[in-house]
């Protein structure tokens, strides 16, 4: 499960610095001074922004595809049985 996991952030990495890169391009092509520490900022704060929320939604697709989830509440499984 970890190697499908480092491939998968593998392609999130890159799709977060793609983004990054294009929310730097819409940033700069306004109007006005553009100073390094708001290219870095808006680089950086997006970047691990998109990467953060898309590694912790492939943690749960993973957890939830391996079976993990099931193991830790069969008693709610049960219940909804029944029903």
């Amino acid at each position: 499960m970890m190697h499908r996991f480092w491939r998968i952030f593998r392609l999130l990495a890159l799709l977060s610095i793609v983004i990054a890169a294009i929310a730097v391009v819409l940033v700069t092509s306004g109007e006005g001074e553009v100073h390094a520490s708001l290219i870095i900022a808006t680089f950086a704060g997006i970047g691990l922004t998109v990467l953060l929320g898309t590694s912790l939604m492939t943690l749960v697709f993973l957890s939830s595809s391996s079976g993990h989830d099931e193991a830790a509440t069969p008693h709610l499984h049960d219940e909804s049985e029944k029903e």
